[in-house]
């Protein structure tokens, strides 16, 4: 072993994994285990302590360096664990300097960060698909959410370097590229002009006329500018698939969420994506269990499911983050979270297998990530009747749907 990175979270945290890990290469750094850690929830914290323990008896003599948000949020409580010789925040993590320095912890006031440096990479290793930062950390404070901490203010990437990263990786034969951030949104308003996403995708779709597919990562459902109208509508390029950051159905728990939307605005917003890009698909995040949900404000966000239309769902349990406004209100028994996200993860599911069962017949382009497997322009899960080469886009109709998949003729 050289060097192994364990990548938990988001998006934007694989994308960060493979700037570190060319960094650690130019340090000629050997024998070393660099776990990326979320905190978004306990659990996510705590499947990454365990990944430690066991990268650690499972390797003793390697060195285990730890960063992302929970490191960045709490570094010496990772500095304790067995194993690990280093800890270095999220801002370091992206600097060649903090690869080669002997300091055991390297974590500072992310709070302070200004601007945030664009990072070029030629590639993901095995994955298909690859990942932008466009955007980093965010300017609003949702109760539940310890993020901020994690990752700081908002700040943005200039579109020259995005498209310079872009245009490598498809010279490097990526087909289809992910534009990630913390708040995607946000993007552009600390740059001269305050530019907004969308005008960022069309000029980005102009300038680049080779990319043949550019797909979003979250957004908020009340942030969808007019330029981002316009490319939905009319650039086939970016594909038919919204995910939102919707997390309650309710209004009354979405004011106390703190959030920038109530839940006409969701409805509101997947049904004008619809009437502009007919067949377009919703994925989005619901917190489950919030503090204070009752019986009927989990049930206003359970009739969401299908008042918006939204397919593919991420249902987390609600997860009490230290230093978060929610954290000190009273949580709903654990048993009950659990419950309610298993119900909404059931509503999603039948949605999913609808709409699967609906492209029967269709034709659609998919990206093969694997031999057998990829996924639609929707991001429908796709089974391929033969073995094709990952990477590639491969254009068949579909000849069969199961809960989970749809299965497209490849021949």
């Amino acid at each position: 072993m050289s060097i192994d990175i364990l990548t938990f979270g988001c998006r934007l945290n694989a994308f960060e994994s493979e700037v570190m890990r060319g960094h650690a290469e130019a340090a000629g750094l050997a024998d070393t285990i660099i776990v990326n850690t979320c905190a978004v929830t306990a659990e996510a914290e705590r499947q990454a302590r365990q990944s430690v323990r066991r990268a650690h008896r499972a390797n003793p003599a390697a060195r285990i360096i730890v960063t992302g948000c929970a490191a960045q949020i709490d570094p010496h409580s990772w500095s304790r664990l067995e194993g690990v010789t280093r800890v270095i925040g999220n801002v370091e993590k992206l600097t060649p300097a903090a690869w080669t320095a002997p300091e055991a912890i390297q974590v500072a006031d992310i709070m302070q960060v200004r601007q945030t440096a664009a990072h070029l990479i030629e590639g993901f290793g095995t994955r298909a698909r690859a990942f932008i930062e466009v955007q980093q950390g965010c300017d609003h404070r949702c109760t539940f959410c310890i993020i901020p901490y994690g990752r700081g203010p908002s700040r943005s990437i200039p579109m020259g370097a995005i498209a310079d990263q872009i245009r490598t990786l498809i010279t490097n034969g990526y087909h289809e590229i992910v534009l990630t951030g913390v708040d995607l949104t946000s993007y552009g308003t600390d740059l001269p002009g305050t530019p907004r996403l969308g005008q960022l995708i069309r000029r980005l779709l102009a300038a680049i006329p080779e990319l043949p597919r550019l797909r979003l990562s979250s957004i908020d459902p009340a942030e969808i500018d007019p330029d981002l109208w316009h490319v939905i509508e009319h650039e086939p390029r970016l594909m038919p698939h919204l995910h939102l950051s919707v997390q309650a159905g309710s209004d009354m728990i979405l004011k106390r969420m703190k959030r920038r939307h109530l839940r006409h605005h969701v409805i509101e917003a997947t049904a004008r994506a619809r009437a502009l890009r007919p067949g377009i698909a919703f994925g989005a995040d619901l917190i489950a269990g919030f503090p204070t949900e009752d019986e009927p404000m989990f049930n206003d966000t359970l009739r969401l499911i299908d008042e918006a239309g939204l397919d593919y769902l991420h249902v987390f349990p609600y997860s009490a983050r230290k230093l978060t406004p929610a954290a000190r209100i009273p949580a709903l028994p654990m048993a009950e979270r659990r419950a309610r996200a298993a119900t909404l993860r059931a509503a999603g599911a039948r949605r999913a297998a609808a709409r699967f069962q609906s492209m029967i017949g269709s034709t659609v382009i998919a990206l093969a990530e694997a031999p057998t497997t990829g996924h639609a322009e929707n991001f429908a899960p796709v089974r391929f009747t033969r073995a094709v080469a990952p990477g590639s886009l491969i254009t068949g109709r579909v000849i069969g749907a199961d809960a989970t998949t749809i299965t497209l003729d490849a021949a």
